[in-house]
């Protein structure tokens, strides 16, 4: 039977004041004995009923005896109902308790109807700073709200494990003394896989007694609970939950569990105290009182979720090792009774009473009243720099058990470090200092402190009054000494017991009060002291201590300051100006803390304005926590607005019209010069301390508040998301400038100081952070530093539906003075006060200035290890920047300004005993950064540089990001957009596509070609239709050099024009990624999966609409409007090279050649390598010389067929016939180099550039080689004009010629080349002028292949012509684009056409036993071909999501698609059936219903393709060959998408078809869409939750209106009632296609299973009958994230089948 306690036993709520007893238990076991076999009986199977009970104050949950129960039955099945909630983001820990608060209102208002068990957990993300810790030890102090337990785990994987939690009450638990096995199966029952956060906490082998009064260790005894309330802490977040259970069986309501859960929340209400700040320190001393506690190493807190029980589920015997535990942990389960492990708790008993009255004299009594003071207060760091005068402090400060101190022989250094900490932690630092100039050493510091607003105390040892002016040594006037540059100064007299000692404690509350209330900042007090100094006796008196008495008692400060915050709302007027703006731009400067970050994000989603944040923002930089393309749009963040800038275009356009600024210093010097100059109609200005900064004087509104209360307050606004064509231009332009950032950077082979700064972010790991120096350094970050850094693969799954998608990466610096002095103490300081492992980036100047900073790196107590980037330009690289740089002479310039030096760093670091790096190249960075990552000891990695190469790489990226900015910002501007629904960049939607199947005849066999007898040429020409007749054509005609084959891309071009059909066009032309973008988030295609010469000729023909839309020509878009060319005399046209076969005689061969000279050629193109000899190549070359001279450049194309050998040999012999470039000489990639060096010969890539994917720049880098002079680049080989135009770029960034190339395309073809052509030819003259150096000259591009056109797709021809000053064969850009405005398709040529297929939608009915299936079929395709193909969907899809794949397969076979049971508009209709009910649809019934449809749809075989639900029924299907129903029809064969066999133990079916039937309880009960958002939280739909299709997928199933059918198909259709197929598969007749997701780890491993076991009894037939493809891209969902590699799969499937 399963009992439940009495009262007594669990006291889960008491009121006694006794103090707990602290235990320290013997070893606790984490698993029991080995478990006996169980037998399970159905029905529940209880002796007695069941029920709950309440301890004392009604607010314990369930708990249950496990030891009663005498068997578990159907216990441990999953309750009725199962779900989470995720609430949006909070901006305070107060919100978070508030939202999960209102959730519980909301649901007890809307109960789950009929659900006699459940589990509802509620989530919402908070700040950063709400540590679980801290919130357990401040919050619940009092609390009688128990057990309250915390545990952590160190991170082992990636940055956003989950590392600590807390929580308080139990929402359910289960004890016994027994049967461990039991417990965890009864605590299955709550724990879901839909619920992947919610978990058990608890111990294996401790028995707990008395109510929870004793405790003794005890093998099997155990005891887990899930907590009412839990903060689970993450890195960049954390998250509040609470849980509500119920379960009927145990007389424990909906309605006893709501009531329980609102007097939980009742109580964190009433003892909720937001200003809570013990100390750290302090805080778990404090929670648990006076007590003395005895630990156990072995003991530690075990918890449990679905997956580890799934994982031992069956098993008997366990080890503790594979139990998950954790690190450190406590749980307090009355205030009787708590038990820890590993816990530091502080737990000494309070003996300051004692140690002070036996100090040995005065001075060390209030040296010590000083350091107790502080470490109450919470400052327990302190910064100690050796003296005499100021022993009582330092010996004190040292002694107490729970301060830090760190000493320093230079006090400079020593402040700045205090500084740092300060910075890092938001509390001050204690420096010590003996007297004399030790005092003033600190100015340096004291001044950054105070304008940065920094806490910070000072506390420096005086001489008596009696030594001053009195020329005694070190004997300096120290009052005042630090000016206005401190907020507050107080000289304490000399230690005399004649004065009360509580006067001590009041002026360290008061000194401490100023340096932390606003404006924060440095305090000085001036401590006297007379001999002696050490631990020598002096008597004195304790009458001193009068008044302690309680302050010795107690652990509090002496003085509370309490402060009146007078609070309103945010003034009116403000908020009418930013509800009214128009163009409102959010500006974000130097932010200080992980939650005021957190706050402005949350504002910057709400209010949806453009971001332009600082470097020192902590959104500068962002950790991207989502693989997918696709992050939240409603945040725009303009990370390179001071490169933009350059741009005089864009400084005249941007114009916002009210600015709201948050955090007051901003580092772009262009960005404040722009600001004195925009004049916005309103510039507000919000900061918590009230100084005026205010540099370019145009704040108008000034709003004195921290970040939360102003985000809280517009938070409380609902603003108006409207599309603002204003912010998608700047969108557009940052994107361009980031593009040309990330092309200039990594184009340049050698190690730059941008490059430095555009990649650190990618070191930044878990909680690392930056600390950056000041002149140079900061300025890079802040203009190159990478906007978003990919963080996807180590994403925790908290973070999959929540926002903000990212997670800002913490950047500081000294900036209130901007000094170059100290730098480097500062970051050792802040990476402790941080706690965080940080990354101090400083030039060379700011480390020399500070190497006494490398002694304190040698103490590394309570730090995480550091890197230090030193960027070594050998001086000061800024002035070479700046204005002087141009006026003084260098011999200035060298000694006054750049202080050039030669320095060895290394020796430095040497002698400091600090590990060094030394790198020049980009590979030596990266290496030397894992290594630092990997070793986890500071280092200093040295990056050589020049002064004067920085100089010119500066001025060459500023060029070039001005010359982007503008020209994209002329194309925006200059063309027509579209109002209303549609975002501001959209020109419009596709209204039609269709697509011309052409075949024209050749004048000759194409060079390419294998088959040289072909004397003809197909394609397609692609039309792209506008409302008001604009039209665009590309083509698409794939050869042998292609992967592709005709049938490939025709198959994807009908997938495609089905899903442009009314797509919005937003593409911005030759806009690195726009094209691709678009691609993917307008169509949902991965740009991967498409066909290169697809993606090219779509690119095509969208790129002609929209010059057709904007009434330009092609090459107008590619280079912007009203751009101020670099020659205005050239015109527009380009050169062509003709193409020559070669074969024949080498005398024909001159004499052709000599004939295309007569026509007008300069440059002529030779296929070699086709000969029996290199030898027989080189003697045609040198007959053309011979018979044609030197008057005609040649260039030989091998095409890769020579062996490095035959290469060299072919080199030797034409060495001095001057070839412009031989092209592909060599066989293998890696001989082009050594052939370059070795022949002398200039070398052109084409294949090699062919088959390069990925990222291109680092594979391009490799060909840098000098004798490499041309890139010869086929845009429908390379995957269109974007990429086309990137390899264009780099070549002629590296001054080589970039060769567009034809691939025997027709004129509409060619005319799209001649004028991308153009492009890439002033393109060059650009870059040229932009770096100074002369261009490569007149490029004649590889179009020739228009000679082999005997017939055309068009009636008109395109004009190509050799102009009278004879500069060879040129064709016009205004001619092509003449021809393609005018084009007019030759019908004759076209062999078909297709624009779009209208489906056939028809219902047939199939009638069963009691039932008729009344199923709704698509159909598409010849409703006579033989080949048929039936597609199944999934659970909850309907025949809509197989239409794209249906037309793109409709050539190959007829296609149909149906809407399985309960789903679309299929019904299920009863025949005379009283309860509805009792018609089964299970998966084996709807195979057996479709084997029985499939007889009125053909005579013939059926090719099925099922996807998850629909693939399990298409396995039974292709396996059920006997079946009544089918007689003598057979499966041909099947593709099984996602799927499975079934279940192969019983008990595996039984907890799924209990899960299932749960989850149909849920549907049924919460309605759909409370049950789409549990369903599609499940790790199985990760990768599909990243598509940009996904919100549409979402509202498709939301369509279903039979819910109740739905939750029906869902309990029936279970894979654990579904009969399992395993046994099955070795009787396999048809041909299987299995398919996978490459991400979905679980159905690729059951995919190979599949496999393995149909060849393992089929292996001598099993060839043909079993394959198996894994898409990559792709998760579950392969059908819908990466469809086009699966049509391409299935067709070839089917065909391969009808083949054999």
């Amino acid at each position: 039977m399963l009992a439940v306690v009495s009262p007594p036993r669990l006291p889960l709520l008491t009121t006694t004041t006794t103090p707990p007893l602290l235990l320290s238990p013997r070893r606790l076991l984490c698993l029991c004995s080995p478990r006996p076999s169980r037998r399970r009986r159905r029905g529940g199977g209880f002796g007695c009923p069941l029920r709950a009970v309440a301890a004392a104050g009604g607010r314990a949950g369930i708990v249950i005896d496990v030891d009663e129960v005498d068997e578990v039955g159907d216990r441990d099945l999953p309750v009725d109902v199962s779900f989470t909630r995720r609430l949006r983001p909070v901006l305070t820990l107060g919100d978070g308790l508030a939202a999960l608060r209102q959730a519980g209102e909301e649901v007890k208002a809307s109960p789950p109807a009929g659900a006699g068990s459940g589990v509802i957990r509620f989530e919402v993300l908070v700040p950063p700073s709400t540590k679980a810790l801290k919130w357990l030890c401040t919050q619940f102090k009092r609390s009688s709200l128990f057990p309250q337990f915390y545990l952590s785990r160190k991170p082992t994987t990636g940055p956003s494990i989950q590392l600590e939690i807390s929580g308080a009450g139990s929402a359910i638990c289960f004890h016994g003394s027994s049967r461990v096995d039991n417990g965890f199966d009864l605590i299955s029952r709550y724990l879901s896989f839909d619920l992947h956060l919610i978990r058990a906490y608890g111990s294996v082998g401790v028995k707990y007694e008395n109510g929870l009064h004793s405790v003794e260790e005890r093998a099997g005894s155990f005891y887990f609970f899930i907590p009412q309330v839990e903060l689970s802490e993450f890195d960049g977040y954390s998250m509040l939950s609470s849980t509500i259970v119920w379960d009927d069986s145990v007389s424990h309501t909906f309605e006893d569990s709501v009531c329980l859960f609102e007097s939980c929340f009742n109580q964190i209400w009433s003892i909720y105290d937001s200003s809570a700040t013990t100390c750290y320190e302090r805080m778990v001393t404090s929670y648990i009182e006076e007590l003395c506690l005895s630990q156990s190493r072995n003991t530690q807190l075990v918890y449990l979720d679905a997956e580890f029980l799934a994982v031992i589920d069956g098993k008997v015997g366990m080890d503790k090792e594979i139990c998950p535990t954790s690190d450190q942990s406590f749980v307090r389960f009355s205030p009787q009774l708590l038990f820890s492990s590993n816990m530091d708790l502080c737990l000494q008993s309070n003996k300051t009473d004692s140690f002070i009255k036996s100090c040995s004299n005065i001075n060390l009594a209030w040296a010590s009243f000083i350091v107790e003071e502080f470490v109450r207060l919470g400052f327990t760091y302190f910064c100690i720099a050796p003296g005499s005068r100021s022993s009582p402090l330092a010996l004190s400060a040292s002694g107490h058990p729970l301060t830090t101190c760190i000493s320093c022989y230079d006090e400079r250094s020593l402040g700045f470090h205090a500084l740092g900490y300060g910075r890092g932690s938001r509390k001050p630092a204690i420096v010590i200092t003996s007297s004399g100039t030790a005092v003033s050493n600190l100015l340096p510091s004291v001044v950054e402190a105070s304008q940065d607003f920094v806490p910070l105390i000072l506390l420096t040892a005086d001489r008596p009054p009696e030594l001053h002016d009195a020329g005694a040594n070190q004997a300096i006037n120290q009052v005042n000494h630090f000016g206005s540059f401190v907020r507050h100064f107080f000289s304490l007299p000399p230690p005399d017991d004649q004065i009360y000692a509580r006067m001590v404690l009041t002026a360290v509350d008061s000194v401490a009060y100023y340096a932390t209330q606003t404006p924060q900042g440095p305090v000085h007090m001036n401590c006297a002291f007379r001999e002696p100094l050490d631990y020598r006796y002096q008597d004195w008196s304790v009458d001193c201590l009068k008044g302690l008495e309680k302050w010795f008692i107690n652990r509090k400060p002496y003085t509370t300051y309490l402060g009146m915050k007078m609070v309103s709302a945010l003034v009116m007027e403000v908020l009418e100006i930013v509800k009214k703006a128009k163009q409102g731009l959010l500006l974000v400067g130097a932010i200080h803390t992980d939650d005021d970050i957190w706050a402005v994000a949350l504002l910057a989603r709400h209010l949806s304005w453009p971001v332009a944040a600082d470097v020192l923002s902590g959104l500068r930089m962002r950790k991207v926590l989502n693989s997918s393309l696709k992050l939240d749009k409603s945040i725009l963040f303009i990370d390179h607005i001071d490169q933009m800038l350059l741009s005089e275009s864009v400084k005249s356009w941007i114009s916002p019209d009210v600015i709201v600024q948050i955090g007051s210093r901003i580092t772009s010097k262009r960005v404040g010069t722009y600001l004195e100059s925009c004049s916005p109609t309103s510039y507000i200005l919000i900061d918590a301390h009230p100084c005026r900064h205010d540099p370019s004087h145009v704040v108008t509104h000034r709003i004195q508040a921290t970040i939360a209360e102003f985000a809280a307050s517009l938070w409380q606004c609902n603003f108006q998301r409207k599309t603002s064509r204003w912010s998608d231009i700047l969108k557009v332009l940052n994107s361009a400038v980031s593009q040309e950032i990330m092309f200039q950077v990594h184009s340049e082979c050698s190690l730059t100081e941008p490059y430095v700064a555009h990649v650190i972010g990618d070191a930044l790991d878990g909680d690392a952070a930056i600390f950056v120096g000041n002149s140079m350094v900061i300025r890079d970050l802040d203009m190159f530093g990478k906007g978003w850094i990919d963080h996807s693969k180590n994403v925790n799954d908290a973070m999959m539906h929540h926002f903000p998608g990212f997670l800002g990466a913490p950047v500081a610096g000294n900036r209130g003075a901007s000094g170059i002095d100290g730098l480097l103490s500062t970051a050792i300081g802040f990476s402790i006060g941080s706690n965080k492992h940080v990354f101090c980036v400083i030039g060379d100047i700011s480390f020399l200035h500070d190497t006494n900073g490398l002694s304190l790196l040698n103490q590394r107590s309570q730090r995480k290890p550091m890197t230090i980037i030193v960027i070594n330009n050998h001086g000061g690289a800024i002035f070479s920047l700046l204005p002087i740089a141009k006026t003084a002479s260098p011999q200035i310039l060298e000694k006054f300004f750049y202080t050039l030096h030669d320095i060895s760093i290394s020796k430095l670091c040497a002698a400091h005993r600090v590990k060094h790096f030394v790198v020049q190249t980009k590979t030596e960075l990266h290496d030397a950064l894992v290594k630092s990552h990997v070793g986890h000891v500071d280092c200093v990695v040295e990056v050589e540089n020049s002064i004067v190469d920085n100089a010119n790489f500066h001025r060459i990226i500023s060029m070039f990001t001005d010359h982007t900015a503008t020209t994209c910002l002329e194309y925006l501007l200059g063309g027509p957009y579209c109002k209303g629904e549609l975002d501001g960049l959209s020109v419009g939607r596709i209204h039609a596509a269709e697509y011309m199947f052409y075949r024209i005849q050749l004048s000759a066999p194409r060079t390419s070609g294998i088959s040289e007898s072909s004397f003809f040429h197909e394609g397609f020409i692609l039309k792209l239709c506008m409302d008001d007749n604009i039209v665009g054509f590309g083509e698409v005609a794939p050869i042998e050099i292609h992967e592709e084959d005709l049938l490939d891309v025709e198959e994807q071009l009908r997938f495609l024009f089905h899903r442009m059909k009314d797509a919005e066009l937003d593409v911005v032309p030759l806009l690195r990624g726009s094209f691709s973008n678009w691609i993917w988030t307008c169509l949902g295609i991965p740009p991967s999966s498409l066909f290169p010469s697809v993606k090219c000729g779509l690119e095509m023909a969208i790129l002609n609409l929209l010059a057709s839309r904007r009434t330009c020509r092609l090459y107008d878009i590619f280079t912007g409007s009203n751009v101020v060319e670099c020659n205005q005399s050239s015109s527009a046209s380009i050169e062509i090279c003709a193409l020559l076969d070669s074969s024949g005689t080498p005398m024909e061969v001159a004499l052709a050649v000599l004939k295309l000279v007569a026509e007008g050629f300069t440059t002529v193109k030779l296929k070699v390598g086709r000969r029996e000899s290199p030898a027989e190549d080189a003697a045609i070359i040198q007959k053309i010389r011979e018979i044609v001279g030197y008057k005609i450049n040649i260039r030989a194309d091998a095409n890769r067929k020579w062996t490095y050998k035959q290469a060299i040999d072919f080199g030797l012999m034409v060495k001095g016939f001057c070839l412009q470039y031989i092209e592909e000489p060599v066989d293998s990639v890696n001989d082009i180099v050594k052939f370059c060096e070795n022949s002398g010969l200039p070398v052109a890539l084409d294949e090699t550039i062919d088959n390069l994917r990925g990222d291109l720049i680092p594979k391009l880098h490799q060909f840098s080689h000098p004798g490499i002079v041309a890139l010869v680049i086929k845009p429908s080989v390379v995957g269109g004009f974007e990429n086309a135009a990137y390899i264009a770029k780099w070549a002629h960034m590296h001054d080589k010629m970039a060769v567009i190339s034809s691939a025997y395309e027709s004129s509409v073809g060619l005319a799209g080349y001649i004028q991308f052509a153009h492009y890439v030819d002033k393109q060059n003259a650009i870059i040229s002028r932009i770096k100074s150096k002369g261009s490569c000259g007149t490029v004649a591009h590889g179009l020739g292949t228009y000679q082999w056109l005997r017939e055309d797709v068009s009636e008109q021809k395109l004009k190509i012509h050799a102009p009278p000053l004879g500069d060879g064969i040129r064709a016009s850009a205004e001619d092509a684009h003449g021809y393609l405005q005018h084009l007019s398709i030759n019908n004759k040529k076209i062999e078909r056409t297709y624009s779009e297929e209208n489906l056939r939608s028809y219902f047939i009915q199939v009638d069963w036993d009691k039932f008729s299936y009344h199923v709704k079929l698509q159909e598409a395709g010849d409703c006579t071909n033989e080949k048929v193909v039936l597609f199944l969907h999934g659970f909850l899809g309907t025949s809509e999501d197989w239409v794209p794949m249906m037309k793109a397969l409709s050539p190959s076979a007829r296609v149909i698609a149906v809407d399985l049971p309960g789903h679309g508009e299929s019904k299920i209709i009863q025949h005379g059936v009283e309860n509805p009910n009792q018609a089964s649809v299970t998966v084996q019934v709807v195979a057996d219903l479709l084997l029985k449809l499939i007889c009125d749809i053909t005579d013939g075989e059926v090719f099925v393709v099922g996807y998850s639900m629909g693939a399990r029924i298409a396995l039974h299907m292709a396996l059920n060959k006997n079946h009544k129903a089918v007689t003598s029809r057979q499966i041909s064969g099947a593709v099984i998408i996602s799927g499975s066999p079934g279940l192969r133990d019983e008990a595996s079916k039984r907890r799924r078809s209990a899960i299932d039937k749960s989850r149909a309880h849920f549907l049924s009960s919460c309605g759909l869409d409370s049950f789409l958002e549990t369903w599609y939280s499940a790790k199985m739909w990760a990768s599909l939750r990243e598509h940009p299709k996904f919100d549409s997928l979402v509202r498709t199933r939301r369509e279903h209106n039979n819910i109740k059918a739905l939750s029906k198909v869902l309990a029936d259709s279970s894979i654990g009632r579904q009969k399992s197929l395993w046994e099955d598969l070795k009787h396999l007749k048809s041909p299987l296609l299995i398919v996978a997701g490459e991400k979905d780890l679980k159905f690729k491993e059951i995919s190979q299973e599949i496999c393995r076991e149909i060849r393992k009894y089929r292996d001598c037939e099993s060839n043909g009958l079993c394959e198996m493809i894994i898409v990559p891209d792709s998760g579950h969902a392969v059908h819908i994230e990466n469809p086009l590699p699966l049509v391409r799969a299935v067709r070839k499937f089917l065909l391969h089948i009808y083949q054999t």
